[in-house]
């Protein structure tokens, strides 16, 4: 999405040269060398196709990456093992092709996001309408998918996998769908975050944001899609406000990683049970009992074979 607003903004572009060009690339090219416009580059001349492919890369890449380790047997923490060597390795491939993606520095100073004319300021209203949206969508639409036939294999699979390969459904399919779609989120918050900070660097593909996301999951509740979210806010409204206090300005990691560990001790299932525990019914008092009690009990007995419909 970066590469698409970055050729669209004409405040980094090049004038003077046979076509206008990043100035990165202008930096970058030796003395000597024709001045040209990347391969890589030449489609994303197209706000659009920069969207496109910030939702299709990452989730064929997925898929990619998912075959060979579902396909190939791998389990438990091994996956997590492979997938944070795959964000290293492609960060140092981003840092070491400068004169294709400028390196360390990223690429930034690029255009706004423009649909039908209308520009979606990174400091106006509308973007935060647009990205608060998007977020409550996807929410939508993973809930939906939660409840699905797909979904519900999801589920048997969390709970026994073995038994539902017993059933014959291909497990590392659902696996390599599920990583996917998984990508294909994280591609949409990419386009979401470059939108709103006008830029994109190789520091975003650090292994450390990755364990962050691990954090604000575990916190929040990995088995609620809510819980997750809110607790992605939360620590990161903490952060916040406990980075920018002069008294805890050397402390605040310190007391950022004790909250984790209390919530991951005392709340295994992050902050999302707790507030199925506050809002979970109440037993009911001597008197409702009794009324209870003296209820006709129901009949629950099957009307005969030919009156059924």
């Amino acid at each position: 999405m970066a590469m698409a607003l970055k050729l669209l903004s004409p405040d980094s572009l090049t004038q003077g040269t046979p076509f206008p060009l990043p100035d990165f690339i202008v930096w970058n090219t030796p003395p000597g060398e024709a001045l040209k416009l990347p391969w890589l580059w030449v489609p994303f001349q197209s706000q659009w196709f920069g969207l496109a492919a910030a939702l299709l890369v990452p989730a064929i890449f997925a898929a990619l990456v998912g075959w060979f380790v579902f396909y190939g047997s791998v389990s438990g923490v091994f996956i997590s093992i492979i997938t944070l060597s795959v964000v290293v390795i492609l960060n140092l491939v981003v840092i070491d092709l400068q004169p294709i993606t400028n390196g360390f520095n990223g690429l930034n100073n690029l255009a706004t996001f423009n649909v039908a004319g209308f520009e979606f300021d990174p400091y106006g209203l509308p973007t935060y309408y647009l990205i608060a949206i998007t977020c409550a969508a996807i929410l939508l639409g993973v809930h939906w998918l939660t409840q699905t036939r797909v979904g519900l294999i999801f589920k048997a699979i969390q709970a026994n996998e073995q038994r539902v390969t017993y059933f014959g459904y291909d497990i590392a399919a659902y696996k390599i769908f599920a990583l996917s779609v998984s990508a294909m989120v994280a591609g949409l918050a990419g386009v979401l975050f470059v939108i709103n900070s006008q830029y994109a660097s190789p520091t975003i593909m650090d292994v450390t944001l990755s364990i962050a996301i691990v954090v604000w999951t575990a916190v929040g509740g990995r088995d609620s899609l809510i819980g997750s979210a809110l607790g992605a806010i939360a620590i990161n409204a903490i952060q916040n406000a406990l980075s920018e206090s002069e008294s805890l300005i050397y402390i605040w990691q310190l007391l950022l990683g004790i909250l984790f560990v209390v919530v991951v001790v005392f709340l295994p299932k992050g902050l999302a049970s707790l507030g199925a525990k506050l809002f979970r019914r109440s037993p009911p008092s001597m008197a409702e009992a009794a009324a209870i009690s003296q209820r006709k009990p129901l009949n629950l007995s099957l009307p005969p074979a030919k009156q059924r419909k």
